[in-house]
């Protein structure tokens, strides 16, 4: 018998309500929080990602473990050229290392790897 209804999960970052609006914007969700916490929501509520604070942040090293990743978000786009541009465009950076063909893995504004995948 299952004890939640629908996953979050908490990313740590040295900006939350920086990181919040990146991601907010990317998938079109809602953001709301104050300080060092802040979540996104879409617009029926039912998942959520929330973004909280850390001091002395260090950002995960991709493809390297060095520090490692740790975790990732695989976000399914239609379109993985026009994904990379809202991408880029909102601040994200593309990682040098591709190993793939249907997706494409970038860096958020934080540092933490995420793939815009072909749904």
């Amino acid at each position: 018998m299952a004890i939640a209804r629908y996953p979050s999960v908490v990313i740590d970052c040295p900006n939350a309500p920086a990181l919040a609006a990146f991601y907010g914007e990317l998938l079109g969700w809602d953001v709301k929080g104050e300080t060092d916490w802040f979540e996104i929501r879409p617009s029926d509520g039912n998942n959520c990602i929330a973004f909280q604070q850390v001091e002395s942040y260090h950002a995960p090293e991709w493809p390297g473990q060095t520090v490692p990743q740790q975790m990732h978000l695989d976000l399914m786009v239609e379109d993985l050229d026009k994904g990379e541009e809202v991408a880029l465009s909102l601040g994200a950076s593309k990682a040098e290392h591709q190993p793939g063909t249907t997706f494409r893995v970038f860096l958020d504004p934080a540092g933490h790897p995420f793939c815009l995948c072909l749904s």
